[in-house]
């Protein structure tokens, strides 16, 4: 494929720094614009000196920096939102706000370029059926709005009406992709993301601390995988107004997961567990499992995850 300018929103966080990597060594011109509230500057800081890479600090809420940025771009990696149950949690203005607002203006001005955009969403829009394997064309079951962390669920559900409007009302060439789990090297545990927060306890010496009884199921997809799949949906025509689930359909309990982290990085290493109540706030609510079907990844471009959860421990422990 001929080298392109891609515009990143969000590109100094987690994922959006692995992109920009993959992307540069594919020979793409790359632009991240992040507000370095949850992404890190670490995170690209190998990035600074190379021709084709820029970053531009500041909010994608800002329309005098955004508009540009988006006028020079071929496409839009869009996944700035807000990251981690705590920050969802605790910051539900900032998460509504963020996501919701933040989408609108970036669709608006893809549209007025003619510009092809991949909004990243989230598993949380699935809620809480009880069908599972998740599949992008489920009945979605969101808890009421009493509860914070639906806040994000749901702003991120709106991200995608929003998109799939813009693209059979307007013909804006857009894919929606469903994160499930993403992990891997740069992720922090800073705002509940289980996996390195689990490393760094048994690294630290323990307890590795479980919330809830552990009895829980999620799915983890290494970040390299999640990059494959998406730059293979932004490149796929069929996928356009498409929503596809992205993740690993290896159904593992946090228990389980806290086992192999012990295992793996430090065998002496205590497993605890708190009450939801104690760790996040009064009346938390969690699913029991989360879990995605995969089968039209595979089927629009035949996206099979690669690494294992083992690989990944071993990353982010240094093993």
């Amino acid at each position: 494929m001929k080298a392109t300018s891609i515009l990143i929103t969000g590109g100094a966080g987690f994922i959006g720094s692995h992109l920009a990597e993959r992307l540069l060594a594919d020979g793409h011109r790359v632009v991240v614009i992040d507000d370095l509230s949850t992404g890190r500057r670490e995170n690209v800081e190998h990035l600074l000196d190379h021709p084709s890479f820029r970053l531009e600090v500041g909010s994608i809420l800002d329309e005098t920096l955004l508009a540009p940025l988006v006028k020079e771009c071929d496409m839009i990696y869009h996944l700035a939102a807000a990251v981690g149950v705590f920050l969802v949690v605790h910051s539900p203005v900032r998460t509504i706000e963020s996501t919701a607002l933040g989408t609108e203006g970036v669709l608006k001005l893809a549209w007025l370029g003619g510009k092809k955009v991949l909004l990243a969403s989230s598993s949380e829009v699935y809620g809480k059926p009880a069908k599972v394997p998740f599949r992008e064309d489920d009945d979605l079951v969101l808890g009421p709005p009493d509860k914070g962390r639906w806040s994000y669920g749901c702003s991120k559900l709106l991200d995608e009406f929003l998109a799939l409007a813009y693209h059979r009302e307007r013909r804006l060439p857009v894919v929606v992709a469903r994160f499930f789990n993403i992990v891997g090297p740069r992720q922090v545990g800073h705002y509940g993301m289980v996996l390195p927060r689990f490393v760094q306890q048994a690294l630290d010496g323990g307890p590795i601390t479980i919330y809830g009884d552990g009895t829980q199921t999620r799915s983890f997809t290494h970040v390299l995988d999640a990059v494959d799949c998406i730059i293979r949906l932004m490149n796929e025509p069929a996928a356009s107004g498409q929503v596809v689930n992205v993740g690993n359909d290896r159904e593992v309990s946090i228990r389980e997961l806290a086992e192999l982290v012990r295992d793996i990085v430090r065998p002496d290493a205590r497993i605890t567990c708190i009450p939801y109540d104690q760790a996040y706030a009064e009346g938390f609510e969690d699913l029991p499992r989360r879990v995605p079907d995969i089968s039209k990844a595979r089927r629009l471009v035949g996206y099979q995850p690669e690494r294992t959860l083992e690989d990944v421990i071993r990353e982010l422990a240094g093993c």
